[in-house]
């Protein structure tokens, strides 16, 4: 139980600095960078926060959000680099 506590609050300060990174990042692929972490951080929060309450869907969620958020990371990263491989 305490590590479920401590990785939220973890998470929660990794939240924090993403989000102020991504609004102040000096160029579009720290932007893009901070912006994954984010999304991913609340992802983490999203499966403790499923441990803690015992809800199975919390996890079908968990598992679509992130192949969602690993194919917005390959586009993205592919429109940064204007199609270059």
């Amino acid at each position: 139980m305490i590590g479920i506590l401590f990785g939220v609050l973890v998470l929660a300060v990794s939240v924090l600095v993403a989000g102020v990174r991504m609004f102040r990042g000096p160029n579009d692929a720290n932007r893009a960078i901070a912006a994954d972490l984010l999304f991913f951080s609340v992802v983490g929060l999203i499966a403790l926060f499923g441990v803690l309450a015992m809800s199975p869907p919390v996890f079908d969620l968990v598992l679509v959000a992130t192949l969602v958020g690993f194919l917005a990371t390959l586009s993205l990263a592919r429109a940064l680099t204007r199609g270059r491989r």
